[in-house]
């Protein structure tokens, strides 16, 4: 009998910044942390790439057109949790057309700016250690591989 080999879960998140702030929209009707802030992000859907699934992300969540030379990979985590282990990519774009609005409010409760030095308390964890790693230009982290949180080491 062959032995089905492990598959690893993978999700792309977009980062909005201006003049110091960044995008967040708080989940709802969601499995995994509902009321929680999170940058767009999604699964990367069969057949596509990473690039190719934050952008239509953007467009999905936030009715914005990002083009592929407008965004870049800051950070990338292989992130353990007991369901499933994933690799999330964070992608940071520079420019994007249009003004973001919540174009998913059966999952998006709120969609605001927010001061990158002063983000809601209610930030999903995980995001949060790639928010700090990414100021601090480092490119990879690990997460929930202690099974109680995370470091960046």
């Amino acid at each position: 009998m062959k032995k089905e080999r492990f598959r690893i879960f993978s999700a792309v998140y977009l980062i909005f910044e201006k003049e110091g702030s960044i995008l967040l929209l708080q989940r709802k009707n969601t499995r995994y942390m509902p009321g929680y802030y999170t940058p767009i992000a999604g699964h990367i859907d069969g057949n596509e790439s990473a690039t190719s699934a934050v952008i239509r992300e953007a467009k999905e969540e936030a009715g914005v057109i990002v083009s592929k030379k407008d965004v870049s990979v800051a950070y990338i985590t292989h992130r353990y949790s007991i369901e499933r282990e994933y690799i999330d990519i964070y992608f940071v774009a520079t420019h994007w057309e249009g003004e973001p609005r919540n174009m998913e409010p059966e999952k998006s409760g709120d969609m605001q700016w927010f001061d990158k030095k002063n983000l809601p308390n209610n930030v999903i964890p995980e995001v949060v250690v790639a928010l700090h790693a990414i100021e601090k230009n480092i490119h990879y982290g690990e997460y929930g591989w202690d099974h109680e949180g995370s470091s960046l080491e």
